[in-house]
């Protein structure tokens, strides 16, 4: 089993992004460093907003969703982390709103933030999926991901990101595939 040293949450910067459907993953991040009394500091060196969760990295990327790529990539060549040892938090729009998905490896589903990382990496990185919902009565895509959320789904949210909480540090503690059987199961409440 790879050890977890690296987790990335990807999302786009800037206040106009945040708390948008794209950005679920900098939530997780947020969340994660929040609940463990992190903190995350611009470097500029990375390109990212970084932060150290024991021995286990925690990033933002603020290249902008679709050259998340490069500060993965960057940060995974210095410190001589190996695509296994990365864990990527996404959002999913192919997944029912606060449905998870955690992977061993896999392609891009689609998604230019998995894409950009893909090319950095390889395939073979560890991702978590969170799911935010197909866009609804003829939405443009780019519209749907950009925006926020709906009052009537900010709970499903909100649990989502807490569980994917849940779900990193079972990954960190007991690995990918035990944190699989665990939280690819679980119900959306």
């Amino acid at each position: 089993m790879a050890d977890l040293r690296l987790v990335a949450g990807l999302g786009n910067p800037g206040p106009q992004y945040a708390d948008t459907r794209h950005n679920v993953g900098f939530m997780v991040i947020d969340a994660l460093a929040t609940k463990e009394r992190i903190d995350l500091a611009p470097s500029t060196r990375w390109g990212c907003e970084l932060g150290k969760w024991g021995n286990i990295l925690l990033a933002k990327p603020l290249t902008y969703m679709n050259r998340s790529g490069q500060a993965v990539g960057a940060l995974s060549r210095y410190y001589k982390i190996a695509p296994e040892e990365v864990l990527v938090v996404v959002d999913d729009v192919a997944l029912p709103l606060g449905r998870l998905r955690l992977r061993a490896g896999g392609s891009d589903g689609g998604h230019n933030g998995l894409r950009s990382v893909i090319d950095h990496l390889g395939e073979m990185f560890q991702r978590l999926r969170i799911g935010i919902g197909a866009s609804q009565g003829g939405e443009e895509m780019v519209d749907h991901v950009l925006g926020r959320f709906a009052p009537d789904e900010e709970k499903i949210v909100r649990e989502a990101i807490e569980r994917s909480v849940e779900a990193i540090a079972h990954v960190a503690e007991h690995g990918i595939t035990s944190a699989m059987n665990t939280y690819n199961r679980a119900e959306i409440s």
